[in-house]
């Protein structure tokens, strides 16, 4: 029988229980270590890297897992080399995917989206935020992600959202952001 076939014992999945537990005990004591300038000098360079918002549809698949574990050693080996390290963690709203799993949360609630008011609405997607949202960081945590918690952001923060504003009104006042009748993905250089 191959060994991936082969169940898993239940003392081995006790011993596995066991271990996450621990680590996540181990983790939370951490956390202090891991905020912003913790144990830099005085006047250390900046490191810095914000983790590409996983959206609030699900939870995290092996490429985050792959992802974050690269961004970790980054950071853990710039600590090591005495630089003042901000690891930003943070979820994206996405937006419609977002909007199309509440509304098939509500649909198995025999509700549609169309019977509720827009707040009403909104308070739903919030909710599920929460819910998945907070899965999604412990999934992040469990990972061992050494990651500044206290600084968690999320794209529909109110300091965010005026920030991508601000910059889009900026864009388009200098005629970088227009309408036209063909796609772009991004500009070209000469």
């Amino acid at each position: 029988m191959d060994a991936f076939a082969r169940p898993i014992s239940s003392a081995i999945y006790g011993a596995a229980v066991q271990l996450v537990g621990l680590c996540t005990k181990k983790h939370n004591t951490l956390e202090k270590t891991f905020r912003a300038g913790a144990g830099a000098e005085e006047g250390a360079e900046a490191f810095t890297i914000v983790i590409p918002p996983p959206n609030v549809t699900g939870s995290l698949h092996m490429g985050h897992a792959l992802n974050n574990t690269l961004q970790d050693i980054l950071v853990r080996f710039e600590r090591m080399r005495g630089k003042n390290v901000l690891w930003q963690p943070g979820m994206d709203h996405a937006g419609i995917a977002t909007q199309m799993v509440v509304e098939r949360q509500l649909i198995e609630k025999q509700i549609h989206r169309r019977d509720l008011t827009r707040d009403e609405f909104i308070d739903s997607v919030w909710e599920w935020k929460a819910e998945s949202g907070g899965a999604i960081l412990n999934q992040l945590k469990r990972l061992g992600a050494s990651a500044d918690w206290s600084g968690e952001r999320f794209t529909m923060d109110e300091g965010l959202s005026k920030a991508v504003l601000e910059v889009f009104v900026t864009l388009y006042k200098e005629g970088l952001i227009y309408k036209d009748k063909r796609l772009s993905t991004g500009t070209r250089s000469s």
